[in-house]
């Protein structure tokens, strides 16, 4: 049986990206897993999808993040959360 004393515990890992940094990409990978076709553009056409946003909002990031996701070139959402946990514990 699970219990809620089971997900009390706070997981936390070291990274050079700011608070603002983790809302803004926790914004791009919520639209990302419940909307395919998001995620979709997300990986076949990064600069476009962030530009389009999602739901009619654009999403918060800073110039280091938008960056950081041009930069990678994923072929899976898996991938892509993986480079950039990947670069914030640098």
């Amino acid at each position: 049986m699970i219990t809620s004393m089971m997900f009390k515990e706070n997981l936390r890992y070291k990274s050079n990206l700011s608070q603002e940094t983790h809302n803004g990409l926790n914004s791009v990978f919520a639209a990302a897993v419940v909307n395919q076709s998001f995620r979709d553009a997300l990986l076949r056409n990064p600069g476009a999808a962030l530009e389009q946003g999602y739901l009619g909002k654009g999403f918060s990031l800073s110039q280091k993040e938008t960056s950081l996701i041009l930069s990678i070139n994923a072929t899976s959402l898996t991938e892509l959360a993986k480079q950039v946990i990947s670069f914030s514990e640098k």
